[in-house]
């Protein structure tokens, strides 16, 4: 099976994006699998620090395990997501992680560096890919947040890949995490974007993506939540930053979390008498397999596994 800095090289090549997928369950986890594989597309599955603590290292690795198992055919490989320290990628690494991410974005550029360059050079011992961080997102995220976006500069990013010596870098050209990610009509710094791939020869990655589909918002709110004025980014931008711009992962976490809550709280309201979370479960594995299959339509994803 070729390893994810294949296809990441792939996609630089031919203008398309893996998807990167957040999951913190076995149900959002066999959705991911199966949209991807209905789809042939290779597929990033990522875990967070606080879903690697919710979900427990054995039972995570024995989860991927499985799966990788049961899609024998389908590229599926492990991310940390979100690492902010030596350690948790160290620990990321001997359990046996095809990639992790570094995220040092909050640190002065030197110290983030610094620290940047040490996971790079652990990792790389064990042929371990490292995606590593330059500028901030706004928005929350698990155990990420931040009050402002302070966009990558593309003279620093060529100065800071040269430096680590990192497989790819996530950039901050105006997405940001959560659900909550414009009020007004969604933008992305093209300007930005197009100088660093002018600057940066490796994969470039979009955190923040998530489209926030009103569907889903607006089941959610018929049915007993309150998310007025959640919104997220267009899919035409993320197809096009994909296409001309050399994202080649692009992270989805908000969207897959919607999804599920969405169905699970309009099956309960509509079935009251039904307590067995089974039927719902099965639902939302449904729709969230439809849900992957559309955005790796959009990532220009499919047909791309070799």
């Amino acid at each position: 099976m070729k390893k994810i800095d294949f296809y990441l090289k792939d996609a630089l090549k031919n203008g398309y994006a893996l998807g990167a997928y957040n999951f913190s369950n076995l149900e959002t986890l066999k959705a991911i699998c199966e949209g991807s594989k209905n789809t042939k597309s290779p597929v990033i599955v990522a875990v967070s620090e606080g879903a690697l603590s919710y979900l427990g290292e054995n039972y995570l690795m024995s989860m991927i395990e499985t799966v990788k198992n049961e899609y024998k055919n389908l590229p599926i490989f492990l991310h940390l997501d979100h690492g902010k320290s030596f350690e948790i990628c160290k620990k990321a690494v001997k359990l046996g992680f095809d990639s992790i991410m570094f995220d040092g974005s909050s640190l002065p550029f030197e110290q983030n560096v610094k620290n940047t360059k040490k996971v790079v050079d652990y990792a790389h011992k064990y042929g371990i890919f490292v995606e590593a961080e330059l500028g901030v997102l706004a928005g929350i995220e698990d155990t990420v947040s931040a009050d402002k976006a302070i966009f990558t500069n593309p003279q620093a990013a060529k100065e800071f890949v040269s430096k680590t010596n990192c497989d790819s870098l996530a950039v901050a050209v105006g997405t940001s995490h959560g659900a909550y990610k414009f009020k007004g009509k969604s933008e992305i710094r093209f300007d930005i974007l197009e100088k660093i791939q002018k600057e940066v020869s490796i994969p470039l990655v979009l955190h923040g993506a998530s489209s926030v589909p009103q569907n889903f918002i607006k089941t959610i709110n018929k049915f007993g939540g309150d998310m007025n004025g959640a919104k997220g980014i267009d899919s035409k931008i993320l197809s096009k930053c994909a296409k001309d711009y050399h994202i080649c992962k692009i992270n989805t976490d908000t969207d897959l979390r919607l999804c599920y809550i969405a169905t699970l709280r309009k099956h309960f309201a509509e079935n009251p008498k039904d307590f067995d979370i089974r039927n719902a479960n099965l639902i939302a594995i449904k729709e969230m397999t439809k849900l992957i299959e559309e955005k790796n339509h959009i990532f220009n994803c499919e047909n791309r596994i070799k």
